[in-house]
């Protein structure tokens, strides 16, 4: 481990965790408003509304290339002030946009932006720690910020009653200026600058053929991106079928929050459990439980009855992205493992590779909501599977 970080390790989760959660309030906070957004943008296809959520993640698999390099060369700070003013930009193009299409390139660019603070952190935090250690970390950064997206679709909600979703940019707007000032204030610079790379195309591809040899790296990238993709593909149909489906309405949140505080308590029991059992046992007990519980309610539906009541499907749904978060707060932490040397390019790389992976079929699991949450579960089944089988190629031949 470096230098320790001058802030309190407290603080430092915290900070960490706030500069993370923006992504995921950026997402979250959006979902009960969508059918606001579609409706005064003119979206005639109400699955296209899920386009909302799908082009932020497309924002976060082209930023993350940018920014590794770049917070190699000149440093993690210098990059996430970067990210953070492009954020700036896509919350306020958001705002004013007046159809679709002005919407969608807003949230592109909020995507860029917080692929800044996305990667700097991890790469922050793979400055400072390693091993299991860093899991640890990661696991309790994961744990503080979780109650963002148990939270956002309450906030989102809550603005909805008071003034229009333009509002929720605002609010966004404000707290990415509020993380940028405790960022410099706080956090000093955790990379020297004798060990910064000069950015070059060669270094990137030099990195890039370096990671693409290294087995576990790529089977667990590929990993974390199978099993983001059933993520996605719940985030994006996940209003369409509480608020219309189930007919919860103004509800929704409190069931959303309810998932996310079942994606957060994973986190921290993963946490305390990782430095006992590490994380190769975590993870092929969660992608086993995930396949196993799957398999399982698909039966159910398939025998007995196809569309499940209410609490049945929140069974279901808290038992599965459990073990989800449990995946969350190692996949990423194994597949950079490898790459101290180069910990900004690799996150970068790791990053953008399973984001790209999780966008188009995330989207395309999102797309085939057809009034059932079939194609949500069976999307949790079949890329819970093709986790499992990444996760064991890594492992196999490894050292």
């Amino acid at each position: 481990m470096n230098k320790a970080s001058q802030i309190g390790f407290g603080e430092f989760v915290a900070l960490m965790a706030t500069l993370m959660a923006l992504t995921a309030l950026s997402i979250d906070a959006m979902l009960p408003a969508l059918t606001n957004i579609g409706s005064d943008l003119g979206v005639t296809e109400a699955n296209d509304n899920q386009l909302i959520i799908s082009v932020l993640f497309l924002g976060l698999a082209i930023g993350q290339l940018f920014y590794g390099p770049l917070s190699d060369n000149i440093g993690r700070k210098p990059a996430l002030y970067i990210g953070l003013v492009f954020f700036g930009i896509g919350c306020i193009t958001s705002l004013l946009s007046t159809n679709l299409t002005f919407m969608l390139i807003g949230r592109c660019l909020q995507g860029i932006g917080l692929s800044g603070p996305r990667v700097v952190s991890v790469a922050i935090i793979r400055d400072l720690y390693k091993g299991e250690r860093m899991a640890q970390v990661m696991s309790f950064v994961m744990a503080v910020f979780i109650a963002v997206p148990a939270l956002a679709p309450a906030l989102g909600q809550g603005i909805l009653f008071i003034a229009s979703w333009r509002m929720i940019f605002t609010a966004l707007f404000t707290l990415g200026i509020v993380a940028l000032v405790w960022f410099a204030i706080r956090q000093h610079e955790t990379l020297a600058k004798e060990k910064r790379l000069k950015f070059s195309i060669s270094n990137v591809i030099k990195a890039l053929k370096e990671i693409i040899t290294i087995r576990s790296t790529v089977f667990y990238t590929l990993a974390a991106g199978f099993i983001s993709s059933a993520f996605v593909g719940f985030l994006n149909s996940s209003q369409q079928v509480f608020q219309i489906q189930f007919e919860l309405g103004e509800k929704f949140p409190f069931y959303f929050a309810a998932i996310a505080l079942s994606v957060g308590t994973a986190s921290f029991v993963n946490g305390k459990l990782v430095m006992r059992f590490g994380m190769q046992k975590m993870v092929r007990v969660a992608v086993l439980a995930i396949v196993l519980i799957s398999i399982t309610f698909s039966t159910l539906m398939f025998t007995i009855a196809s569309t499940p009541s209410l609490s049945l499907f929140m069974i279901y749904l808290l038992s599965t992205v459990f073990f989800v978060g449990i995946l969350f707060g190692n996949l990423n932490s194994m597949a950079m493992e490898p790459l101290g040397h180069m910990a900004g390019i690799g996150a970068a790389i790791v990053g953008s590779v399973s984001t790209f992976i999780s966008v188009p079929f995330g989207t395309y699991i999102g797309m085939q909501y057809d009034g059932t949450v079939e194609p949500l579960v069976y999307g949790f089944l079949i890329f819970g599977a093709l986790t499992a089988i990444a996760i064991f190629l890594a492992k196999e031949r490894a050292s």
